[in-house]
């Protein structure tokens, strides 16, 4: 077995030592070539003093931008910790022996990889952008708490370190062995990471010797209390500081979203933090608050998921505020809904606090309770759609930019619409108690904690670099580093989902053997996404020093469709006083909710409908193989879980002559996907009902599921039958979707080749 300490420390030792190289030579690539001579002792001296003044200006500051800078920086070192473990994690997964770490250390990864990317990742990160933008936004000078903001922040290091010190220890230990006896460093030897799972569930939480839980326990309570601090100033800076033009009518959807996110953690940390007191109590001074002669451990769970469960939408609103702000920017539409998205944040906001049960579904919870708490986690996938729904419309008959923050924003859709569906069957009791232990569990958050949290996080990186660095990154690598990111995630998640479906029960390092090539699967997948990362932050780092320097300022020509919002003002004000530059105008403009001209139908009205499927065919057939792409997802997902038999394809064989065997059947259904369904959309496009493409493409999806339900059925009943429509449904729109916007894509491309050869 391999000593995780060692292993560890060495890999976050490499990694520190390649940023610090990456950014010493990108900085020093910079510089002017020297002529000639030696250095002197006056220049040593300069560059000692301005490096002294540089630390002691980020070590005070109070300025929002520098602050959100930091917050930014340590959510980044936060993540690539935390990121190390479940690269751990995996790396011990690609065998179904425990070959590479112990059972022990396994739990310990997956206890301080969860804790460190909820604590210390996601919430620092968006309280940074929030703390950099959100003032931009509302037109105010500062937060309203400058001092308090700074302190905010100061708590986090503290926090994140006294909540892994077990690493740094056990690392000290390592080192010392090789010079002391044991006996003398008995200490480090015995102080460990937390192996008790990342929910701290009691008795095990207390009855375990270890240390360094009680340092974790402090830790968690010091970023509570910086998270408390946080969200008070941005409920304050929201509410007070807002220019006389902003009201709450025309307040910016991120900023309506950092509110409602602002406002849940004012509620559910202090608890948190109380919750963890009396366990901390427990551990020291005999106290019996999650004692079974006490408050008993099932306190202990109502406690930690009363914060839990809100915090996961903590996490997911700022994300939702971003790809409610972005989206709109890369298909030059105005944000549909904005009202319904409003109403939607401050409902998930206010429900988030009455499911937190729906994770004690095994538990001893009185099943007349349990019923309330399925109905409110049902009730909460509403709210949700409606914002999905949006922003699916938001891009109708849009002019698609296919940039990094749209390629992102597109992907974040996707994997939200499958971690959202897949979280609704696990709101069901009888599925949840059947699933509850398993990886389908873990691949339904992942969907959602990875797949629009950080996927938003990196396309805000992307869209306001220009603003913070007065410098633009690697377009063509950022579009690979993003389409890299959405096939890891699906890759890994998706595969989760299956192996979760099939009952392989997750949070256990020895598994059976036939799970393994899954196992592997789900590995390189996650070592994909792992490598994404590593290209967004050597992009973001390199790109800080040999960027080209931004020219205009209008960055991402938002004024031709009049969204230059306040924070690009505030960028053109700056870029005109410090660098005399000429504000940019574009050669035309047009409101952002009217499209550049009017939609002629599908064809473009050119021809009969023969010489259309003619000349578009190539187009529709790309938009039908991407669509058949995005259903087998659901329908793959749909079979895994019980709900369609894929037995019924081997029909489709048989009735073209070929074995009757549901592979053969599969593969001629993938063909017709991509083939026979596009040419029946071209042909009789014309005669859907809807304006835009988009509607059409619903619509006619619409029709074909219903052939799809009728032909596949065999006998569901009860819930399944729910399910086996609720899947081929969603399958079926996703179909549609990919097939309208590819085909909308091809066609705007071709157009405009045409126009330049004119």
């Amino acid at each position: 077995m391999l000593n995780r300490a060692v292993v560890e420390g060495s890999a976050l030792a490499l990694l520190a030592l390649g940023i610090f190289a990456l950014w010493f030579g990108a900085r020093r690539s910079v510089r002017p070539e020297s002529d000639g001579g030696y250095t002197t002792r006056e220049e040593i001296r300069f560059e000692i003093d301005r490096l002294q003044s540089e630390v002691y200006r980020w070590l005070t500051t109070t300025n929002h931008r520098d602050i959100g800078i930091l917050y930014i920086v340590f959510g980044t070192v936060a993540a690539l910790w935390g990121g190390m473990d479940a690269m751990m994690l995996r790396t011990e997964l690609v065998t179904a022996q425990a070959d590479i770490w112990t059972p022990e250390t396994y739990n310990a990864l997956f206890t301080t990889h969860g804790l460190t990317m909820l604590i210390f990742f996601v919430l620092p990160v968006f309280f940074g952008i929030g703390n950099y933008i959100l003032p931009l936004l509302i037109g105010a000078d500062d937060m309203a708490f400058p001092r308090v903001n700074a302190i905010g922040f100061w708590l986090l290091p503290p926090a994140l370190l006294m909540a892994r010190l077990g690493l740094l220890i056990q690392v000290g230990g390592q080192v010392l062995s090789l010079f002391l006896p044991q006996d003398t460093i008995q200490f480090f030897l015995t102080v460990r990471e937390v192996s008790v799972g990342w929910t701290l569930y009691a008795p095990l939480s207390v009855q375990q010797p270890n240390p360094q839980i009680d340092l974790l326990i402090l830790g968690l309570h010091l970023s509570g209390i910086a998270t408390t601090v946080g969200a008070i100033n941005f409920i304050v800076t929201i509410v007070y500081e807002r220019a006389e033009d902003v009201t709450w009518a025309n307040l910016d959807i991120f900023s309506w979203n950092m509110l409602v996110t602002s406002a849940l953690a004012l509620f559910a940390f202090p608890l948190l933090g109380s919750a963890l007191v009396m366990l901390l109590l427990d551990r020291n001074l005999g106290t019996t608050f999650f004692a079974t002669e006490g408050g008993g451990p099932i306190l202990w769970q109502h406690l930690f998921w009363f914060w839990g469960h809100p915090e996961v939408y903590i996490l997911f609103l700022p994300a939702a505020g971003l790809m409610s702000t972005l989206l709109p920017k890369f298909v030059g539409r105005k944000l549909f809904g904005y009202q319904f998205i409003v109403y939607s944040t401050m409902g998930m906001g206010v429900l988030s606090f009455g499911v937190w049960a729906h994770h004690m579904f095994t538990s001893t919870v009185d099943p007349r309770l349990k019923a309330s708490f399925m109905a409110i986690s049902i009730a909460i996938a509403v709210p949700s759609a409606i914002k999905t729904f949006n922003w699916i419309t938001t891009m109708w008959d849009g002019d698609i930019r296919l940039s990094a923050p749209f390629i992102l924003c597109a992907g974040s859709i996707g994997t939200f619409i499958i971690g959202g569906v897949t979280g609704v069957f696990l709101a069901v009791i009888p599925i949840d108690i059947l699933y509850h232990g398993t990886y389908y569990v873990v691949g339904h958050f992942h969907l959602i904690v990875v797949g629009i949290i950080p996927f938003m996080m990196i396309a805000a990186s992307y869209y306001w670099y220009p603003l913070i660095t007065g410098r633009w990154y690697d377009t063509r690598l950022a579009k690979f580093q993003a389409a890299l990111l959405i096939f890891g995630s699906f890759v890994t998640f998706m595969t989760l989902l299956v192996i979760g479906g099939l009952g392989l029960p997750r949070r256990q390092a020895i598994y059976p053997a036939e799970y393994q090539f899954a196992q592997q699967i789900a590995t390189v997948g996650a070592y994909v996404i792992g490598l994404s990362a590593l290209l967004w932050l050597y992009n973001m780092l390199v790109s800080y020093w040999k960027g080209d320097v931004v020219q205009t300022t209008d960055p991402w020509d938002l004024k031709a469709t009049n969204q230059f919002t306040r924070e690009w003002q505030w960028f053109e004000e700056r870029m005109v006083e410090k660098y005399d530059l000429d504000p940019s105008e574009p050669e035309s403009t047009r409101r952002s909710y009217a499209p550049d001209m009017t939609p002629i139908g599908l064809l473009g009205g050119v021809g009969t409908v023969a010489e259309n499927v003619y000349r578009n065919a190539w187009m529709a057939a790309a938009g039908g193989i991407v669509g058949t792409l995005l259903m087998t997802g659901g329908l793959g997902t749909a079979a895994y879980v019980g709900v369609l038999d894929p037995a019924s394809f081997s029909e489709i064989a048989e009735l073209v002559g070929l074995p009757a065997t549901p592979l053969v059947g599969a593969l001629l259904f993938l063909v017709g996907g991509a083939v026979t369904w596009p040419l029946l959309f071209l042909a009789f496009s014309e005669y859907l009902p809807g304006r835009l493409m988009f509607e059409t493409g619903l619509v006619f999806a619409t029709l074909i599921s219903t052939g799809f339900v009728i032909a596949f059925y065999t006998g569901q009943q009860g819930l399944a039958f729910i399910g086996y429509l609720g899947f081929v449904l969603v399958a079926h729109w996703a179909y549609g979707l990919g097939l309208t916007v590819t085909f909308q894509y091809l066609r705007s491309r071709r157009r405009k080749a045409h126009e330049m050869e004119a």
